[in-house]
């Protein structure tokens, strides 16, 4: 059987030959002892939806059994200060072996983990969001009995100082080449160090977006994954970000996921692709080359929680700066295929029966192949400031809805396009469809209108859901757009201070 080790850029998986998901304790202090590790990071996402670290330097074999058995400590009221007080605050943090990677910016060879959160009693913390996505995905397959998988497209803005060579218009940066970009070196490194920790990458590109501020170019880039299981997805993006800054800061960047930086300019989204498959991985979305019954579900989930799961996917005022038309961006709740103006865009999936490659390498034999395995549905609206893990979970409970709501398929049918909404002869297409909301507030609003959705089967309890719709409305911006069409000066406080989010 051929070794499908071989070709990971994971040092471990080389090392140990065998995946991270088959990975053990064993495994890690074998890595640790015969690798000169020195060193052990803990890694966890906290309440701002940013990566946290502990580390540990290691002086014995016992004492790394003991991290790795027993992980540690924390303080919980620091790392989810909305719902966890100073008064009753440990919590522990317990390493996902699966996930372990070897460090790429640490000096001294150190071995990293994400890690879960556990409660006083030795239970999974209830609302941690890495949790809520666990719950999610176990209350989908109690429903359906398939599975739900998901990849992003993460899109951010590099900052450097700007050149006056080979300059390209502003706004039209998509699939530029170097030298008309000047990161392309840096998108490359970044791609190859996600790839070492265990991300798996599917490209990289530049985006539509660039332009010079005050002596300083702002290029946007993409790094898009492949799709596996929705969890594994979740970790790869987390750290896809980490490690995104880290590099940046080496390299004497700036970087940031900003869902809006600028007026006018394409704003950065963090698009979902979904996809779900039974128990033996086979994609449940396509029949005889045609969406079927399954996608369609799972899109009238989608359809029927859109405005809701703004509520973890667009977690700031700046995300509502992006939400608008002409922006490379959604508006109005609709689904369509290969229709770059909807919410949920069904995009090429190879699903015609030509071998296309043949037909234009004469050498190659022409070969009958089921192609339609690669068949996703694109999530459009989430953005940079979303809490990964929560906008997963949601999705996955927005699919598994699908499925327990009545009339799905007309649902379905009746939130279909085939034309782009933001031309003005569909306008009054427009005015017949739901619009996403504009501010967090009306973010909160949706959520409260469908937390019935997110509670049932116990994946989001009320606390949790309470504690966001508070957290919107802190914001007070039910009136935002309006206020910045007077006081423009006002969306440029707001970029700054929501420069790094997420």
């Amino acid at each position: 059987m051929k070794d499908t080790t071989t070709l990971s850029m994971n040092p471990l998986v080389n090392y140990l030959k065998k995946s991270p998901k088959e990975f053990t304790k064993a495994d890690i202090m074998k890595y640790v002892e015969e690798n000169e590790i020195r060193m052990i990071n803990f890694h966890y996402v906290a309440g701002d939806g940013r990566m946290k670290t502990l580390g540990f330097v290691l002086h014995s074999y016992e004492y790394l059994d003991q991290i790795l058995s027993n992980g540690e400590r924390v303080d919980g009221s620091n790392i989810f200060p909305a719902f966890i007080h100073a008064g009753s605050s440990d919590l522990y943090v317990i390493p996902r072996f699966s996930t372990a990677f070897l460090n790429p910016f640490a000096e001294i060879p150190t071995v990293s983990f994400l890690c879960s959160y556990y409660n006083k009693d030795g239970q999974p913390l209830e609302n941690s969001p890495e949790y809520i996505l666990r719950k999610a995905c176990k209350a989908f397959n109690d429903v359906t009995g398939l599975h739900f998988q998901a990849m992003g497209e993460l899109e951010y803005y590099v900052i450097g100082d700007a050149e006056n060579l080979y300059t390209i218009p502003d706004q039209r940066g998509y699939h530029e080449s170097a030298p008309f970009t000047k990161f392309e070196t840096f998108r490359a490194e970044c791609m190859y160090q996600i790839a070492k920790a265990g991300g798996l990458i599917k490209y990289g590109h530049s985006e539509v977006g660039n332009f010079t501020q005050d002596g300083k170019i702002f290029e946007q880039n993409e790094i898009e994954f492949l799709v596996t299981d929705v969890q594994e997805a979740a970790n790869q993006l987390v750290l896809a970000k980490w490690i995104i800054r880290n590099l940046a800061y080496q390299y004497g960047l700036d970087v940031t996921f900003s869902p809006k930086i600028t007026a006018g300019k394409a704003g950065s989204g963090l698009h979902i692709h979904t996809c779900i498959v039974d128990g033996n991985g086979k994609n449940q979305y396509v029949t005889k080359g045609k969406l079927n019954s399954i996608a369609k579900t799972a899109i009238a989930g989608y359809m029927t929680c859109a405005g809701s799961l703004t509520a973890f996917g667009n977690t700031n005022p700046t995300s509502y700066f992006r939400l608008v038309p002409h922006q490379e961006a959604p508006t109005s709740v609709c689904w369509g295929d290969r229709n770059r103006s909807v919410l949920v865009r069904v995009p090429l999936g190879w699903t015609h029966k030509n071998d296309i490659v043949a037909d234009l390498n004469p050498l190659e034999k022409a070969v009958k192949k089921d192609r339609s395995q690669k068949q996703t549905v694109e999530f459009r609206c989430p953005d940079g400031s979303a809490d990964i893990y929560l906008l997963l979970a949601g999705l996955v409970c927005a699919a598994r809805h699908g499925f327990e709501m009545e009339g799905a398929l007309d649902f379905a049918e009746k939130t279909y396009v085939d034309v782009d909404i933001h031309r003005p002869e569909n306008k009054q297409l427009v005015e017949s469809l739901a619009q996403l909301p504009a501010s967090c507030w009306e973010s909160a609003d949706e959520l409260s209108a469908h937390r019935a959705i997110f509670e049932k089967h116990g994946v989001f309890n009320s606390e949790m859901i309470d504690d966001i719709v508070k957290q919107l409305k802190s914001f007070k911006d039910q009136k935002i757009r309006k206020e910045i069409e007077k006081k423009p000066e006002i969306m440029t406080q707001m970029v700054e201070e929501y420069f790094y989010c997420g």
